[in-house]
């Protein structure tokens, strides 16, 4: 085992770890002042409750065993046999060192579904509906790209840190929450204003800087690998940036500091699946193409669809994640990385393009089929959605009792 290797990956799953509560930052500050609370204790609350899962079972139905390519076993329960010692994963860090970094994934993946339920999910329903998602879409999602035997490995579908994984089953699953709770009251005529600016560039400044860790350290070593990572994924999210910036000019004759913010992100979640893969020219393209793509992808969402995506949880982790997914299959280069078993529709190859599309349907189809299955069982059991009086209030106070921001300032007298 490599010393150096170990502390990488320990120093990227921090980073990954910090990527939650910038999460939490740039979803709340979002929202509404009445909201705040809300959005950013689902984020808080959900670091608790994945962790917990993860290192009781979550880990070990992810990466354990293999059943049928879609799922693990109970092997590696409360990480007992996660050691000091190399695992079958990683021969050059211990075994905990990999369980660790693959956790912090299970964390921000869930979180990143909040932001299309704003203002209108009670909270015990969500983090229930956190619980049971994990286990019905999260784990064998991660089974079958990452683990040993799992379906889509095996028909050489390739994502390097989570494009079918983390962004495109959050977004999925987001959307069609938020088309089964409905639209928040008055949706067609009120207008939601972004109350806290200054919130959203913090959130989305730790965002980058920890999709660093996310991306880097899936090379698991700190290599040559890791460094063509590293820039990939900071030469898409500034085309992006700088292209959602184009947009608006064009669109509303000036640049906006919320679009430039939303464009770094998306360039992020657009390079994630590829990182690892694609040459770092592919990456200027991947990025600049991504803004508009999510740009109109949300307005036809919200504008014609008229689906309360509230904070374009699907429209920017969705549709950034299967452009992503896409982009993969066009612009990989086996050389770059072996585990890619063929080159991109670019190099004149056409299996890898045809493997990438598969495993987006399947990720797909398995999110949709997972979240339907979880609203299902907690209805049994619980209301989905706050009562209008509730929604009215905000749920800050109608379901934390608490205020982000005291009366006394004015801002919510």
């Amino acid at each position: 085992m490599n010393s150096g290797d170990i502390a990488y990956i320990l120093i990227c799953s921090a980073l990954v770890f910090f990527m939650t509560p910038g999460l939490a930052f740039f979803y709340g500050g979002l929202v509404q002042r009445k909201n705040v609370v809300n959005t950013m204790i689902a984020c808080v609350a959900i670091m608790g409750i994945s962790i917990v899962m993860w290192v009781l079972f979550g880990y070990s139905l992810a990466f354990g065993g293999n059943h049928g390519g879609i799922i693990g076993d109970f092997r590696w329960f409360g990480f007992e046999g996660v050691t000091w010692e190399a695992g079958p994963y990683a021969s050059n860090i211990p075994h905990v060192v990999f369980a660790i970094f693959q956790m912090m994934f299970a964390v921000i993946t869930p979180a990143l579904i909040t932001g299309a339920l704003v203002g209108r999910m009670r909270f015990k329903a969500l983090l229930t509906f956190v619980v049971i998602w994990s286990i019905l879409v999260y784990y064998p999602m991660a089974h079958m790209v990452w683990g040993e035997g799992g379906f889509l490995a095996k028909i050489g579908s390739v994502d390097f840190a989570g494009g079918n994984v983390v962004h495109i089953s959050s977004g999925v699953s987001a959307l069609l929450l938020a088309m089964i709770l409905g639209r928040r009251k008055g949706y067609e005529h009120n207008i939601y204003r972004i109350h806290n600016i200054p919130f959203v560039v913090l959130g989305a400044s730790i965002l980058w800087f920890g999709w660093f860790g996310f991306n880097s350290g899936s090379a698991l070593a700190a290599n040559g690998l890791a460094a063509h990572a590293f820039l990939t994924s900071a030469v898409s999210a500034a085309s992006a940036l700088l292209s959602w910036m184009v947009i608006d000019y064009i669109k509303e004759g000036k640049p906006t500091l919320v679009g430039a913010s939303t464009g770094l992100v998306i360039g992020l979640v657009a390079i994630t699946p590829g990182a690892g893969f694609v040459p770092v020219w592919s990456s200027f393209i991947i990025g600049a193409l991504v803004s508009p793509i999510c740009y109109f992808g949300v307005k036809f969402i919200k504008n014609r669809l008229m689906i309360d995506d509230a904070l374009d949880a699907f429209g920017c982790h969705g549709i950034g994640g299967i452009w992503g997914g896409i982009a993969t299959g066009i612009f990989t280069k086996s050389s770059i990385n072996p585990v890619a078993r063929w080159n991109g529709l670019i190099f004149g190859e056409t299996k890898l393009f045809v493997a990438q599309i598969i495993g987006i349907l399947v990720t797909i189809l398995v999110a949709l089929i997972g979240t339907t299955i979880c609203v299902g069982i907690i209805r049994i059991f619980m209301p989905l959605r706050v009562n209008e009086k509730e929604e009215q209030i905000g749920l800050d106070i109608s379901e934390h009792g608490e205020n982000a921001y005291p009366t006394f300032t004015g801002l919510d007298s």
